[in-house]
């Protein structure tokens, strides 16, 4: 197996953590010092990853797509887009948005260090403004 492979093993395997709203099998994927950051801005550590689906979230579908691997060694970043149906304590929170995700490797295993799930927007129309 290649690191990418093995990463994007790791990803489809959130994934499908995620979508089934099992702590269980996340608690495996996840490195013990994890930090998710929410569409919100919000910051989750491990365990209130872990406790979302016991205080309300509810997965209908989640996929990860358009996935890109960097490859960093013991470390890796996978840059693409969370498309998912999910409610959040009865409110609709589903959309598609831009996804990344670190992968660490301390042993003989790839494990989700962090997640970060922000706003998905089109680049900006024309070059940056010069200083």
């Amino acid at each position: 197996m290649t690191t990418r492979s093995d990463v994007l093993d790791l990803v489809t395997g959130w994934a499908k953590a995620e979508e089934a709203n099992d702590a269980a099998a996340l608690d495996r994927l996840l490195a013990d010092d994890f930090v998710g950051v929410g569409p919100l801005g919000f910051v989750l550590g491990r365990d209130q990853w872990l406790s979302r689906f016991g205080n309300g979230l509810e997965n209908r579908a989640f996929a990860v797509e358009d996935a890109e691997v960097r490859d960093y060694g013991a470390a890796a970043v996978v840059v693409g887009v969370l498309a998912q149906e999910t409610s959040f304590r009865g409110g609709d929170s589903s959309g598609r948005f831009r996804l990344t995700l670190v992968a660490a490797r301390p042993g003989d295993r790839w494990l989700l260090a962090g997640v970060h799930i922000g706003p998905l927007q089109q680049p900006p129309a024309g070059p940056p403004p010069s200083s």
